[in-house]
């Protein structure tokens, strides 16, 4: 019940927030409200989830662990035949499109759909081949029902179907230092350039 509501009060403060602010889950490719970089948690921050992750290093973490710095934030499953191999490679054209004064202050952030399948080991290999900065990206793996939870937040939908594959939103999200969502693009190969210019707001 405590996460229902949490959940609820989370959801309520991410699609009402400003006057002007438009609903996170009806904006595509453009910038959610206001550029903030707040210091502290809100009651739009992610970073207020009490779910335990398993990262691709073998550590154990929440997400109030990735405050501090913009993070770059993408569900995805290792196996993904289709959309997941040109949604990492548009979070890797936003890496490699930061200024070089950026470089290092951005992390980058993959969560799994694939709870069973994608363990540590499998996101350890996953992200060998695909040369991600074991410095800059955090490769993680959760419990269903948290995996559920944070997608209902970023407003991604999925779905496995019978052969182990997953129908799914392809959504790239940028959030602040406080786990606050600033700018999502809603789709595949699209121009980065807006969300370099959040990532650049939230650090001013």
């Amino acid at each position: 019940m405590k996460r229902l509501f949490l959940i609820f009060a989370l959801q309520i403060a991410l699609l009402a927030g400003a006057g002007e602010r438009r609903p996170t889950c009806c904006v595509t490719n453009r910038e959610v409200g206001s550029v903030v970089n707040s210091p502290a948690f809100t009651d739009k921050s992610l970073y207020q989830l009490d779910s335990v992750w398993n990262s691709a290093d073998g550590r154990k973490l929440k997400l109030a662990e990735l405050k501090g710095k913009p993070q770059v934030v993408t569900m995805f499953f290792a196996r993904c035949e289709l959309a997941c191999p040109v949604l990492v490679h548009d979070v890797k054209r936003i890496e490699a499109a930061l200024p070089p004064e950026l470089q290092g202050k951005v992390g980058f952030v993959l969560v799994s759909f694939d709870s069973e399948r994608d363990t540590p080991e499998a996101l350890r290999g996953y992200r060998k081949q695909q040369e991600l900065n074991a410095n800059t990206w955090t490769l993680l793996q959760g419990k269903p029902d948290d995996v559920l939870e944070l997608g209902a937040l970023l407003g991604v939908k999925f779905k496995k179907d019978a052969r182990g594959q997953f129908a799914h939103s392809n959504v790239i999200t940028v959030l602040n230092s406080a786990g606050e969502i600033v700018y999502q693009l809603n789709g595949l190969n699209l121009d980065v350039t807006p969300a370099i210019s959040a990532i650049q707001m939230t650090l001013k």
